[in-house]
């Protein structure tokens, strides 16, 4: 008898994030009957006048307002609501990535989608070895592993899961239907991580993402920690690393850079240095945000604030 309460009491507490998720699948399909354009450019209105409206706005705005002390209430404001516009696109971008991803070498800027760095996806290619792609929540990151799979470069991607056990399985299905071999970020994923460089393959992750027994390191000028993992897989595989992002254009189009591989920091023992490394992944992120700073993801708690506003 006690199982069947569980399943029951189970059943009632996970009702909402179900109904959620079916909110969103039909939102989803709705999309899929416009035209790619209509669709990015209507979700861009709708998420930008409901965005202000819900509770991660407040965080959002403090998150803004602590990030840029130098910037004026109205500026704030501004990049507060094309945020919202971005995280819109970004929601009927899912629908339509197959199709707006287009890019063609021998049509450098004809298509939606242009690559700086293709030298780089080749020589990967073209000399199999272990290598890390990192990057940062920004413009519409998810192209960055369809482009390596665009060039036969597929990557074992390490990603957070919505909260929402309903939407992540959808997330999950999706991703890796585009994208290849995806490891949901727990306990045992460094492992799986692991032996995708042991074996001589590439690994992509997000850098930029909350991780409550990280490094101590600072993001804005602000108390944060980092994930060491990645210069804990460099230490054990001497692997090479290259910084990537996506960088939204007007007009619903795209550009994805790939950087050369950097150096990262070493300690006196000439080990790389896992504290230098993270902060050094902070900076990097920092850097591309300033740039566009609303292309980045602000209702995330990156500083672990909520609890205090």
């Amino acid at each position: 008898m006690r199982p069947l309460v569980t399943k029951i009491v189970l059943a009632f507490r996970r009702f909402p994030q179900w109904l959620v998720a079916k909110l969103v699948l039909i939102l989803l399909r709705v999309l899929k009957f416009l035209p790619a354009d209509a669709a990015i450019n209507a979700s861009d209105r709708v998420v930008r006048f409901v965005g202000p409206k819900t509770s991660r706005h407040r965080l959002m705005l403090t998150n803004l307002r602590n990030a840029f002390p130098e910037k004026t209430e109205a500026e704030i404001q501004k990049i507060a609501g094309d945020a919202w516009g971005h995280m819109g696109r970004q929601l009927a971008e899912y629908v339509f990535l197959d199709e707006l991803f287009d890019f063609d070498p021998e049509r450098q800027g004809e298509g939606r989608v242009e690559v700086s760095g293709v030298p780089i996806f080749i020589d990967l290619l073209e000399n199999p070895r272990p290598f890390i792609v990192f990057t940062g929540h920004t413009g519409n990151f998810e192209m960055l592993p369809v482009a390596g799979a665009a060039f036969g470069l597929y990557v074992t991607v390490l990603f957070r899961p919505p909260n929402n056990p309903y939407i992540a399985d959808m997330v999950i299905d999706f991703r890796r239907a585009r994208m290849g071999n995806l490891v949901p970020s727990h306990a045992g994923s460094s492992f799986q991580l692991a032996r995708q460089l042991e074996a001589g393959a590439g690994v992509g992750v997000l850098v930029d993402q909350k991780f409550k027994k990280g490094q101590p390191t600072t993001f804005f000028g602000q108390d944060v920690r980092t994930n060491p993992l990645l210069a804990k897989l460099v230490r054990q595989f001497g692997c090479e690393v290259y910084p990537a992002r996506c960088i939204r254009l007007p007009n619903n189009r795209y550009r994805l850079e790939i950087e050369p591989k950097v150096e990262l920091p070493r300690d006196k023992d000439g080990r790389i240095d896992v504290q230098g490394t993270a902060q050094y992944l902070n900076d990097k992120v920092e850097s591309w945000v300033r740039e566009y700073p609303e292309q980045w993801l602000w209702y995330h708690d990156r500083w672990n604030i909520k609890k205090n506003i």
